[in-house]
């Protein structure tokens, strides 16, 4: 049986529309802003923190999140309801979860809360590339790329509660990784501007660091506290 010319066209016509959706959802961000952040500007607020159901965690910068952007600034999130957070996808990267990536939120708990909303809000977006799995085990493994705590140290910038210059701060950071970072303050229980966190761009794979194609807004003072843990 022969097709109707005009089926074919329209068969055409369909393939190409469920290429372009195919095309436009796996590009629907740009890259990663793979974010670290000091536990101790996290706790050094009026709001405080709570320690994990684990402990205190280690004295070291930990994962935030890692959060699909685009160029143009601005961000997917919360793209599928449909595929929620499993703990038992990542159960064996439990142990590793708690120490590099704690949660500080009141009250005291295991982290699964905090790890859920950063899948739910920030993995989902990328499930064209990772799924739940590769979205924290690629984290988890870009923090290996860096040491961002000995990277600070090793320019004297230590956390003892000192004042360190941005710039100071920016270089070491850049020193070790090869790549520009962008750097978050928060303020004090005084109001002091502290370190809080340390962005790194990373490409739309997941598979490494690249300079940042746009930085988020806000910015910290010319000279910021780096706390004690």
């Amino acid at each position: 049986m022969k097709t109707r010319p005009e089926s074919l066209l329209l068969l055409i016509k369909l393939v190409t529309l469920h290429s372009l959706l195919v095309l436009s959802a796996s590009q629907d961000f740009d890259f990663f802003y793979f974010v670290q952040q000091w536990p101790g500007s996290y706790c050094d607020t009026k709001h405080g923190c709570c320690y994990p159901s684990t402990g205190k965690p280690a004295s070291d910068f930990g994962i935030h999140g890692l959060w699909p952007n685009r160029n143009d600034g601005s961000y997917p999130s919360n793209c599928d309801s449909g595929h929620p957070f499993d703990a038992s996808k990542i159960s064996d990267l439990l142990s590793q979860m708690k120490s590099n990536w704690p949660t500080l939120s009141c009250p005291s708990n295991d982290g699964l809360t905090f790890w859920g909303h950063e899948w739910d809000k920030h993995g989902t977006c990328s499930e064209s590339v990772l799924n739940q799995h590769g979205y924290f085990s690629t984290a988890l493994n870009l923090k290996t790329k860096i040491n961002i705590l000995q990277a600070l140290e090793n320019a004297g910038i230590k956390p003892n509660g000192s004042q360190y210059s941005l710039s100071s701060i920016k270089e070491a950071v850049k020193g070790a990784s090869g790549y520009t970072p962008w750097i978050e303050c928060n303020n004090d229980s005084s109001g002091n501007s502290q370190l809080y966190q340390i962005y790194l761009c990373v490409g739309s794979s997941g598979s490494g660091f690249i300079e940042c194609p746009v930085f988020p807004t806000g910015r910290c003072g010319n000279s910021v506290e780096f706390p004690v843990f």
